[in-house]
Formats: C-alpha cells, sequence, structure tokens
C-alpha cells in the first residue's frame, strides 16, 4: 500500500514537513516531561530521546540539548529531580520531498513557557 497517496495525498509536502515534525514533538514533550534525570543520565536520556525520534517516518535528525543550567536549578538534595519543558531545547528536522523543515521547542523567557514552533522551512 502507497501510504502517501492514501492518507496524505490532501496536503502539500510542506504541510507533511510540518506535521510529521510536530507530531514528533509532541510525542516527546508528552513521553518525557517528568523522567527522573540528574547530571550523570543528562547524556543518556538527550541520546534515548533522539535516537527514538529518528524512527519516526521523515524525521532526518533530531537535535536534544536539555538546558545544564535549568537541570542545575532544579536539583534535590536526593541528587536528582524531574525534567520540565523548561529544560528542553530540541530541534526536530524533517525532510519530505524537497521540502526540510526544522520544528524546534525552547524555553521563552519572555513568555515564561516552553513554546513549540516552525522554526524554518526550506524548499529545493
Amino acid at each position: 500500500m502507497d501510504v502517501d497517496k492514501k492518507y496524505f495525498s490532501n496536503i502539500t509536502s510542506r504541510e507533511r514537513a510540518i506535521f510529521e515534525g510536530a507530531i514528533s514533538m509532541g510525542a516527546l514533550f508528552h513521553q518525557f516531561v517528568g523522567t527522573p534525570i540528574n547530571k550523570t543520565t543528562k547524556k543518556s536520556l538527550e541520546t534515548s530521546m533522539e535516537e527514538s525520534l529518528k524512527l519516526q517516518p521523515a524525521i532526518e535528525d533530531v537535535k536534544v540539548d536539555i538546558q545544564f543550567e535549568k537541570l542545575e536549578e532544579s536539583m534535590t538534595e536526593f541528587e536528582y529531580t524531574s525534567l520540565t519543558g523548561d529544560m528542553l531545547d530540541v530541534k526536530i528536522f524533517t525532510k519530505v520531498d524537497n521540502v526540510r523543515a526544522i520544528i524546534r521547542i525552547e524555553f521563552i523567557e519572555e513568555l515564561n513557557y516552553p513554546l513549540m514552533y516552525v522554526e524554518d522551512i526550506i524548499e529545493s
């Protein structure tokens, strides 16, 4: 079965590139926020997040950076904390046909909010 023709023929490659990145970003946020984390597990959690999202359709690359200073601020006396949205700086790179999209989440200070947005669209 040609999944693209059957389920995505009603949208453009640009819309699909955004859709794939956005659905993956939402999954990342809601799956991993609340995960126990400390300075020792930071890198392995970043890698796990990246590798799991790369399995999704149209995802070319994922860059996860858990903000160390936010992690440090949240540490408890038990030497760990729970991952929160304000700790995340993530870029998901998608490609559908000749369109690449970068979907991002980062904490925006003036909004006091971890904002998910379309950072860039590149059509070749």
